[in-house]
This record gives structure tokens, C-alpha cells and sequence, in this order.
């Protein structure tokens, strides 16, 4: 491949369809795209990262399926939230998430079947899906008949080492009409823990019978391993951990991709900023208690590895007044 792109957070004749989709993801070469780590507010995460790209591209959008959560579509550039009647059809309520998702024009509709939380995939969804590859490849398939988007999907190797399925997975996935797979080189059973297996993510591009875009995501939390997932020749690298309290991470690694050099570290002021405007979109969006109380787990990350930095951590946590934490942003810009 001549691109490779980062990701923050793609039935005709398939091979026509398939190199349309290369030249698209040649459009996006130079940006970013985020994951979307657990537990992490997607819109007010993402703006960030947004801010400081010249061009990026995000899946702001989440559905979130759930029989006891409520409906809420007045917002739909953020999390939409599904109701569901104890007897809907998986098809149905997928057709009905892609016909909310569209009308916020995204670029394409990612499936995630990857993530490993514990709520999510005891009820089948997320990584939980990889115990049921028919039903997998079926959903999948629906999806994209629904939708005149490209189809992207995330996944994980399997669900445990002993079923590691994922050349089959790809290519089942290929087959009723995904357009790029990216691949968390850990089982769900590993959720987070010990290191990333990449050598299964070559396996599926080197594939014969793979013609979709391949991306690899886990551990890439440095520019030099993005550099060796292009080595690889993935086609890129799906970045979420690492850009947590390091939005300008993506840059990082692009001038790095670019040049061979290191960006110098964000700035004090720069960190304060991000911090401030991070604040400022969480209470927007979630009103002024939960915005405060969200961003909390943030600061920590946002200053990290800053010396002395503890006793303006413990006030930016504990305080539940926005003003007092705007006053201990501009404390640290004055003592650091």
C-alpha cells in the first residue's frame, strides 16, 4: 500500500467497491483517527484531538444498546441510546441504530465488536460476539445492505486463546461486505492485560484472500511502534490508550512518521488549555455536575509526570465548582 493511515477514532462488485475504498482511505492519509477507550466521554474526548489536527476524522456517533437505558436521539452528534422491547430483533434494532447514525453524514459506520467490558459482552455485544461467529458475519451483512456507507468493523483475536479465529473472522467479514478490519491484538479474555500479539494481525493482511484494508490496534502508545505496524505493512494503526490525557499525541506521531524526530512535550500552557476547553465541553454537554465530575479522571493524565504537581491534582478532584477549578488551572499556570 502507498498510505497508511492513524486511527483515532470503511454490494456492488466487491473488488470495484474495494479499490474505491482504498482511494477514499488515500483521502484520509495524513489524519488521525481515534478509538474510543472504555469508560472514556467520546464527544468531549474526541473535540480535543479534533482541535489540534488539521484534518481528522471521527466516529462521533456511539450506539449504545441496552433494555434497561433510555431513547435519546435530540443530540445525535454524541451517544444515541437505544430502549429496547424485550422481543426486537437484533436485524431491527441494527437497521433502526444505522438509519439514526446516517443522518449525522459520517464518513462510515464502525462496528465495534471488540470492546471487552464485562457489562457489554455478557449480554452478547462487543467482544461478547466473538462466541458466535454466525451471528457476527449475519449482523454485519445486514448492516451493510442497510446502508449505502462504507462498513468498517473492530474486533479482537478471539475470545480467548483457545478460539483465536481471527484469519476466519476477516474473512467471513470480508465476504457479506466489510470495507477495512481493525484487529486488537489481545483476546477478550486478556481485556487489557499483558502485551499486544501483532504477529496474528500480519497474518490476516498477508492473507491471500484479504483484500480489505488491515489495521492494527493495541499498544501502539509510542510513535516508534506505529513506524512498526507501517513496517509490518499494515495498513494503520487504531491509537485509543494512549492519546487519554495526550490528545496531541496524533501529531506526535505523524512529525515522527514524517521526519524521523520527536515533538517536544506539550506545554504547561498548552496542557491547562486542553484542560480548561475539556471542562468547558463536558459541563455543555452534560450539565455542570456530572460535566466536573467526569472530567476528573482526566487531569491526572493531562499532567503527568509533572513534579510537584499532587496538591493541584487533589483540589482539581475534590472540588465540585467549576470556577474553583478554572482558579487551580491558573494556579498551575503560574507556579509550573
Amino acid at each position: 500500500m502507498s498510505y497508511f493511515a492513524l486511527f483515532i477514532n470503511l454490494n456492488k462488485d466487491l473488488e470495484t467497491s474495494i479499490e474505491r475504498d482504498k482511494e477514499k482511505l488515500k483521502q484520509f492519509s495524513s489524519n488521525e483517527f481515534v478509538d474510543h477507550p472504555p469508560h472514556i466521554t467520546l464527544a468531549t474526548f474526541a473535540t480535543p484531538c479534533e482541535k489540534l489536527l488539521d484534518k481528522i476524522t471521527f466516529n462521533k456517533t456511539e450506539i449504545l444498546i441496552d433494555k434497561k437505558d433510555y431513547f435519546s436521539d435530540n443530540d445525535l452528534n454524541y451517544t444515541l441510546y437505544y430502549n429496547i422491547e424485550e422481543n426486537s430483533s437484533l436485524n431491527n434494532l441494527h437497521n433502526k441504530a444505522v438509519d439514526i447514525v446516517e443522518k449525522t453524514h459520517p464518513d462510515l459506520i464502525d462496528i465495534n465488536f471488540g470492546c471487552p467490558v464485562k457489562k457489554v459482552v455478557s449480554k452478547g455485544a462487543g467482544a461478547g460476539i466473538l462466541k458466535n461467529l454466525d451471528l457476527m458475519e449475519s449482523l454485519t451483512k445486514e448492516i451493510v445492505k442497510r446502508t449505502s456507507l462504507p462498513v468498517t468493523v473492530k474486533t479482537r483475536l478471539g475470545w480467548d486463546h483457545e478460539s483465536i479465529k481471527i484469519i476466519e473472522v476477516a474473512e467471513r467479514l470480508q465476504d457479506v461486505g466489510c470495507r477495512a478490519i481493525a484487529i486488537h491484538g489481545r483476546t477478550r479474555a486478556q481485556m487489557y492485560k499483558g502485551d499486544a500479539d501483532w504477529t496474528y494481525i500480519e497474518k490476516v493482511k498477508n492473507n491471500p484472500r484479504m483484500k480489505i484494508p488491515v489495521f492494527a490496534n493495541g499498544d501502539i502508545n509510542t510513535p516508534e511502534r506505529a513506524e512498526q505496524i507501517k513496517n509490518l505493512g499494515l495498513d494503520g494503526a487504531m491509537i485509543g490508550r494512549a492519546s487519554i490525557g495526550n490528545p496531541w499525541f496524533f501529531n506526535q506521531v505523524k512529525h515522527y512518521l514524517n521526519s524521523g524526530t520527536h515533538l517536544k512535550p506539550a506545554t504547561i500552557p498548552e496542557r491547562v488549555e486542553m484542560a480548561k476547553r475539556h471542562l468547558e465541553m463536558a459541563i455543555a454537554w452534560k450539565g455542570e455536575r456530572l460535566g466536573i465530575y467526569e472530567t476528573r479522571r482526566h487531569y491526572s493524565n493531562y499532567f503527568k509526570g509533572i513534579p510537584g504537581f499532587k496538591p493541584y491534582r487533589q483540589k482539581l478532584v475534590t472540588t465540585d465548582e467549576p470556577d474553583k477549578v478554572y482558579s487551580t488551572l491558573n494556579q498551575v499556570l503560574e507556579v509550573f
